[in-house]
């Protein structure tokens, strides 16, 4: 206990970040580590997160309809800030070629 609050002020993590309702590790094999109503605190100089509280290990497949809400969430709240992200152009507005450029290059050669 004393050693993490050493490097806790070691490395300025903040008080705690109110508000989180939960956090998802997703590992490779799948597996997820969920924890509900975690105290988590952050050093944003050096992207480092502590996550504090009651871990449980889930499937992704339990997880899956619940982040899905939460991702669709984020782009809506995204389009309706005005912020849709990239999207794709349509090749409608693409002028067609009218010209021959090897026959325009050599009478500008002259």
């Amino acid at each position: 206990f004393r050693s993490k609050q050493w490097y806790q002020r070691r490395v300025a993590i903040t008080a705690g970040i109110p508000g989180i309702e939960e956090v998802n590790i997703i590992k490779d094999d799948s597996n997820v580590i969920h924890f509900t109503n975690p105290k988590v605190q952050a050093t944003v100089q050096a992207n480092t997160f502590a996550i504090s509280g009651n871990p449980e290990q889930k499937n992704i497949t339990d997880l899956f309809p619940e982040i899905l809400n939460q991702l669709s969430g984020l782009t809506s709240s995204a389009r309706s800030a005005g912020n849709a992200g990239p999207t794709v152009e349509d090749d409608d507005d693409v002028p067609a070629l009218v010209e021959d450029f090897d026959e325009a290059s050599k009478t500008e050669a002259v």
